[in-house]
């Protein structure tokens, strides 16, 4: 369930949303078309669409959301009461869910076929959206910055080339040895689907680059590996947070800050351990939720939202900024 009043485009390009049918809130969707350019991946991932009223709007077919989803297979429903929907998903949280083909009116057949589905915390969508090989954007007379592709967004890499860095993508499997070559001035461990808990391999991953004391930023899912790193628990959300109006107060400021969000999982942070030198330092204001957090040594930050969130809200673009100081003042 999303309660965004626009971004449908991105939410459907955004690999997070793998393995999700998506519950839009927002009565009328397709209103203002689509914009290639600002596709968040090559491709929709999510397994399905549900709306209330849907538009073409706009007569060029490749600017139509429709049209997007039917050459990828995404099927998708409208005319649904989605505020009923909504109120029974906010009773009893997230559900496995099928969008049956017109033909298909058997309820007993398809209640079947929906409980056949494998569990969305049994399955590895990670695996499922991370690239292959290994890409570069930018001049090689830029410093470089390296990503661990869990699950990446377009922006992302716009947000760091917009800050002067050279961006090297890497595989989700990639070894550290091949993630630090070429001495970059910095990490950055990308959103994605699915639970941290079956990550074992990019758990471990973060934990040696936490050692090497580069200057790290988590986003998202990111976040969540650092924190299983640092050796905390994480736990899945009864309703999980999919919107782009949840306000998260940073807690050495005071400072509040309205947020783009889409996961399941949640970071303890009573379980985040003394000696591992993180601690909390962003809270959601609606549920107490873990937001971010901070070495109090290391030039490390994670954040469970999504700074990078397109169309918006911009009040969290300052975590790149961050993360560009944090750079420049190691490398003096």
């Amino acid at each position: 369930m999303n309660t965004s009043q626009s971004g449908y485009q991105e939410i459907c390009t955004d690999p997070s949303y793998a393995g999700q049918v998506v519950l839009m809130t927002y009565p009328l969707i397709g209103n203002y078309g689509r914009l290639v350019a600002d596709d968040q991946s090559t491709r929709p991932w999510l397994r399905g669409l549900v709306v209330a009223h849907a538009t073409a709007a706009i007569s060029e077919d490749a600017a139509q959301l429709a049209a997007l989803l039917r050459s990828h297979s995404v099927p998708a429903i409208a005319g649904v009461e989605t505020r009923s929907l909504a109120r029974r998903l906010r009773e009893t949280g997230a559900q496995r869910a099928r969008i049956s083909a017109p033909w298909e009116s058997d309820p007993e057949a398809a209640i079947a076929a929906t409980r056949l589905i494998t569990p969305w915390e049994h399955q590895d969508f990670v695996a499922q959206v991370s690239p292959t090989r290994v890409q570069t954007f930018g001049d090689e007379s830029q410093p470089l910055v390296v990503v661990v592709d869990f699950g990446l967004k377009s922006n992302i890499v716009r947000a760091l080339r917009a800050r002067g860095l050279r961006v090297r993508v890497h595989p989700h499997n990639t070894a550290l040895s091949d993630l630090l070559h070429g001495e970059p001035v910095g990490v950055v461990l990308s959103p994605g689907p699915g639970d941290p808990a079956r990550l074992t391999a990019p758990v471990a991953l973060a934990r040696d680059i936490i050692t090497s004391g580069i200057p790290l930023l988590g986003i998202c899912l990111g976040h969540q590996i650092v924190a299983r790193a640092a050796g905390a628990d994480t736990r899945r959300l009864a309703f999980g947070h999919h919107g782009a109006n949840h306000p998260v107060r940073d807690l050495p400021t005071g400072r509040v800050y309205v947020t783009a969000q889409n996961h399941e999982v949640e970071v303890i942070g009573g379980t985040l351990p003394e000696s591992s030198g993180f601690e909390v330092s962003q809270v959601n204001l609606n549920d107490g939720s873990v937001e971010g957090l901070r070495h109090r040594e290391l030039p490390i930050e994670t954040v469970q939202y999504h700074p990078e969130g397109s169309p918006g809200p911009l009040d969290a673009t300052p975590v790149f900024d961050r993360f560009l100081r944090a750079i420049d003042e190691r490398s003096r």
